[in-house]
């Protein structure tokens, strides 16, 4: 099979299960305001949400590589329309917990599945291929939430938890059941050299003093995007920004989101990752900063959330091609859901924690000043002089 059809179908997937993360703001507001539940209880979910797609992807990963993808799969894809179909019977908190939750675990599983198959079938162009499919998940939402937030109106969010679910289940199975990894071997770039088959296992990764530094970077640069998911609506409820410009947002977001990813992955492979982070993670440090001071004007909310927006997608793209770039791309799955789980403290940075902050202190301004801080000094870590390729050759053992 063509190698870039399996790549637009890896896509397809990510655009479908990324309403999870970027829609959870629409229900969140409408599930608070029918049944009176407090914003620091509705936000656990969006957590759970994020420690459960995180935490699944180093077990997923693993099978996935040791067995093949495919029909793990399509197992996820029906858990991830169960859990919204689910999610429409709640009426207590711990019950959306739980189905929220077990969508939560498929919505992991494709994702590690899909960005792995962008690495393993593009090898020398990590970054591009890795930014079309994370493109997927950063712009889905801009084709759902206009008319998710059409079907809350219309019914509130148990009728748009249902079809919504539905149209999961219809739409993920005949694309998931195409991503397949190839076979036979691969290669990597080690700075401007060619090494064949040099692949880290994950226990031989864990052991490079380069991996914690990317460790904690990831933990602090996707608490940006993240906390736009979970929380858009409700700091735009707080800056007092007009309906007008919120949808303007809801749909521009998500979109810029997704775009970033390309060009992330276009310049990086171009100028090298280390150098291209730096750069993206200053500026979304600064846009941050921006939005924190100025986010009271409608014209200056609009405009540095689509500077972040433009910028907080990247990560997503710099971390799968780095680990492929570092460690190869045969354990990639796995190698790549361990990272992943960075993102679990990064969403409970950006979900309770920040939820917990604005209500005690009454505004988003700490908590965005914070995570713009945080960036500036993710810039500092990834760079060229401080973030360099492991020099040590790794014999290539089999995976256990």
């Amino acid at each position: 099979m063509n190698k870039w059809i399996i790549l637009m179908c890896s896509t397809t997937v990510m655009m479908v299960i990324s309403i999870y993360q970027y829609s959870w703001s629409l229900y969140a507001y409408a599930i608070s305001d029918e049944l009176r539940w407090s914003i620091t209880t509705i936000s656990l979910a969006f957590t759970i949400f994020v420690y459960a797609s995180t935490f699944i992807q180093p077990f997923s990963g693993f099978l996935a590589d040791k067995y093949g993808s495919r029909k793990l799969a399509l197992i996820s894809s029906t858990l991830v329309g169960l859990g919204f179909l689910l999610s429409s019977y709640v009426s207590s908190p711990t019950e959306l917990y739980l189905t929220y939750g077990l969508g939560s675990i498929g919505v992991g599983t494709l994702y590690g599945i899909a960005t792995a198959t962008a690495v393993k079938w593009f090898p020398e162009r990590k970054g591009l291929a890795t930014g079309i499919v994370t493109f997927g998940f950063g712009a889905g939402a801009s084709l759902f939430n206009l008319p998710i937030q059409g079907l809350i109106s219309a019914g509130g969010f148990r009728m748009a938890f249902t079809y919504v679910g539905l149209f999961m289940l219809v739409a993920l199975a005949p694309f998931s059941y195409l991503l397949i990894y190839p076979k036979g071997g691969t290669q990597r770039k080690l700075g401007n050299k060619q090494v064949t088959d040099v692949n880290y296992t994950p226990f031989e990764m864990l052991r490079t003093k380069q991996w914690y530094l990317i460790y904690l970077t990831f933990i602090i640069t996707p608490a940006a995007a993240l906390m736009f998911g979970a929380q858009i609506k409700l700091m735009a409820s707080e800056f007092n920004i007009p309906t007008s410009y919120l949808n303007i947002v809801l749909v521009t977001f998500p979109l810029a989101n997704g775009l970033s990813r390309i060009i992330a992955g276009i310049i990086s492979d171009r100028i090298g990752r280390e150098l291209t982070m730096t750069s993206f993670y200053l500026l979304l440090g600064t846009s941050l900063l921006g939005l924190s001071y100025l986010g009271g004007s409608p014209s200056m909310f609009l405009l540095f959330t689509l500077a972040a927006s433009l910028l907080g997608g990247a990560p997503y793209t710099f971390y799968p091609s780095i680990i492929g770039d570092y460690y190869g791309v045969r354990y990639s799955t796995v190698n790549y859901g361990i990272t992943y789980t960075a993102k679990a403290w990064a969403g409970l940075i950006s979900g309770w924690i920040t939820a917990y902050l604005v209500e005690t202190y009454g505004s988003y301004t700490l908590p965005l000043t914070t995570i713009a801080l945080l960036c500036i000094v993710a810039a500092l870590l990834s760079s060229p002089i401080i973030l360099k390729p492991p020099k040590r050759h790794v014999s290539d053992r089999a995976l256990r």
